[in-house]
C-alpha cells in the first residue's frame, strides 16, 4: 500500500476582494521529494506558499498532513506541524554572525546566560550535517556572499527538524557558482528524507533538483509533470497558456491530473 502524501491540498480556494488569487487548486508533496512550483507572475504561487505556511489561511479545500485533514490558520500551525519556510527576504539581521542569526528567537539560555558555546557547537554540527562550508560562524552575514547568505536562510529553517520545506526563489539574483551551491543544499534536504516544495522561475534549476513540477496558471492547476520524462517545451507550453489543463503522461501516485 503506497503511504499517504506528507502534504497534499484538495479544492483549495483563496480570494483578495474581487480577486480569486486560488481556485480549485490540488497540490501534492511527498517525504524526500522535491516538487517545483512554476507559473508566470500573478499564477497564484506566492499565495499558495502562504496558504501552506499559515499566513494567509485558505478560504475553502482541504489540507491533509500524513494522510490526515489539518487546519492551518497561523504559522505556528504549520510550524507544528513540522512546516519550515524560507522566503525570498531571508529575513536574516546583517549585523549579527551565523550563530545569532540561526539562534536568534529560539537562543540557548544556562544561568540566565546566553550559551555562546552550546549554540556555536550546535551551529557548526548543523552546518556539517548539510555540508554547508563557510569561513567562520562568526562572521556577521552581511560580510557573507548571497548564496552563503541563502544556505544560512535553510540552515535555520532546520533548527525545527522540520518534515517540509518551502523555498521561496532561493536562487534568484544568485550567480552561477552561489546557485550552484543553494541546488547541492536542495538536493540534500531531499537525501535527508524532507518533502521539499521550491518556488522558481529558472528552468534550469527546475530541472536540475526537481523530481516533479506542479504549474499553476491565472491561480488554478495546469499540469503536473515528471521532470524527467517531461520536456522544457511542455513545462514551458503550460505556464504561458499554449497548453491548457495540460495533463501529464504519468501522474504522480495519487495525482488526480484530469478533473
Amino acid at each position: 500500500m503506497t503511504a499517504p502524501p506528507l502534504l497534499a491540498l484538495r479544492g483549495v480556494f483563496k480570494r483578495y476582494g474581487a480577486v480569486q488569487a486560488l481556485a480549485d487548486v490540488d497540490l501534492e508533496v511527498r517525504a524526500g521529494q522535491v516538487v517545483a512550483l512554476v507559473g508566470d507572475n500573478g499564477a497564484g504561487k506566492s499565495t499558495l506558499i502562504k496558504v501552506i505556511a499559515g499566513v494567509d489561511p485558505a478560504d475553502a479545500g482541504v489540507i491533509e498532513w500524513d494522510g490526515r485533514p489539518v487546519h492551518i490558520g497561523r504559522p505556528h500551525d504549520a510550524q507544528d506541524l513540522g512546516i519550515a519556510t524560507v522566503y525570498q527576504d531571508l529575513a536574516l539581521c546583517d549585523n549579527l554572525d551565523v550563530v545569532g542569526n540561526l539562534f536568534l528567537g529560539r537562543e540557548t539560555v544556562r544561568a540566565g546566560l546566553l550559551d555562546e558555546v552550546e549554540m556555536e557547537r550546535r551551529t557548526l554540527e548543523l552546518l556539517d550535517t548539510l555540508s554547508i562550508r563557510m569561513p567562520s560562524v562568526r562572521m556577521p552575514v552581511a560580510s557573507l556572499s548571497g548564496g552563503q547568505r541563502q544556505t544560512v536562510a535553510i540552515a535555520r529553517s532546520m533548527l525545527g527538524e522540520p518534515r517540509l520545506v518551502l523555498l521561496d526563489e532561493p536562487t534568484a539574483s544568485l550567480g552561477i557558482e552561489q546557485t550552484a551551491q543553494v541546488l547541492d543544499l536542495v538536493d540534500q534536504l531531499r537525501e535527508r528524507g524532507l518533502g521539499v516544495l521550491l518556488i522558481s522561475h529558472n528552468m534550469g534549476d527546475v530541472k536540475a533538483v526537481a523530481d516533479w513540477t506542479a504549474v499553476l496558471r491565472l491561480g488554478r492547476n495546469n499540469g503536473f509533470f515528471d521532470v524527467m520524462t517531461t520536456s522544457h517545451e511542455q513545462i514551458i507550453s503550460s505556464i504561458t497558456g499554449a497548453t491548457d489543463n495540460a495533463v501529464t503522461r504519468r501522474a504522480a501516485p495519487g495525482w488526480e491530473v484530469d478533473r
